[in-house]
């Protein structure tokens, strides 16, 4: 097949899930990124995703991973007009990373509706890395050095496995891989919520916390309070929690469209920031075994 055959693939999956969720699809809006980041999208990790909170509403993500030889994802967005360039400092922070730290992938966050969104750094996953190392990159927003001794105090100092940047926004995300069983204990879990001024969270995502595997914590450019955390865990099981309470989430779990062999894998989350409680859900689209493994199984 064609890479313009292939891509044609894609965007058929990425409307007929768009549909599943009544999120409109225009070609002129995804054409350009498909064909922009075309070359490697035939072998990329690809992943549909949506989320139940104010802010995500009416919005569904294409996601995909880019090969480290095809260099910065966002020089590539800002090549082909997907977005226009800045001279705010979040610009040096991909570089300043890469340059630094081994590289697995580089990644996007593409939505249908507000278009280029975050750039992904993953680490190997036999070689993730440490908070000093990341607190010494030049351009590393503050937080990060505020919160590394608190991270590290509760056996997450050598567990990053990515770090994420939104320019839209002014956020990024340090990504840990593999949470210590006494973080997910209730009592430590609130120490760690308090800690960042989040609320308690309900009983029922507390229940899915327990099962969860990896975290990431979303914090503003110029602040080092923490504007989100979430948890998430993988499964193939499209009524496991949330998608028992949120019919939404057990629409898509169901039905997504997919190109594997086997049951469809899904990465549950559970969300918290300072005005609300709510849920993601990833569907693997098209899928690669390193990405596969970044969220292990619900536990």
């Amino acid at each position: 097949m064609s890479e313009a055959s292939e891509l044609a693939v894609i965007y058929s999956a990425i409307e007929e899930t768009a549909q599943l969720l009544d999120v409109p699809c225009s070609r002129d809006k995804v054409q350009p990124a498909l064909a922009a980041f075309g070359d490697g999208l035939t072998d990329a990790h690809i992943v549909f995703s949506m989320a139940t909170g104010e802010r995500y509403k009416g919005e569904l993500a294409f996601d995909f991973t880019v090969p480290t030889a095809a260099g910065d994802p966002y020089a590539i967005a800002l090549a082909n007009g997907l977005v226009d360039e800045t001279d705010h400092p979040i610009r040096s922070l991909f570089s300043d990373v890469q340059e630094r730290c081994p590289v697995d992938s580089y990644g996007v966050d593409y939505g249908l509706v507000g278009g280029f969104k975050k750039t992904y750094v993953s680490f190997p996953l036999g070689d993730l890395q440490g908070l000093s190392t990341l607190v010494d990159v030049p351009s590393m927003p503050r937080a990060l050095a505020e919160h590394a001794d608190f991270f590290a105090s509760h056996g997450l100092d050598d567990k990053v496995s990515a770090i994420a940047i939104d320019y839209a926004h002014r956020t990024w995300n340090v990504y840990f891989s593999g949470i210590p069983a006494e973080v997910k204990e209730p009592q430590t879990l609130r120490s760690v919520l308090q800690r960042f001024g989040l609320p308690e969270p309900s009983e029922r995502l507390m229940e899915f916390i327990r099962t969860s595997f990896a975290m990431y914590t979303t914090f503003g450019w110029d602040s080092t309070k923490a504007e989100r955390i979430c948890f998430s865990a993988r499964s193939s099981d499209p009524m496991a929690l949330p998608a028992q309470f949120e019919p939404q989430i057990a629409k898509f779990a169901k039905s997504a469209p997919y190109t594997y062999t086997g049951e469809r894998v899904l990465t549950y989350a559970g969300a918290l920031s300072p005005s609300e409680e709510f849920y993601k859900l990833a569907s693997f689209y098209q899928k690669t075994s390193k990405l596969s493994d970044r969220v292990r199984p619900a536990t």
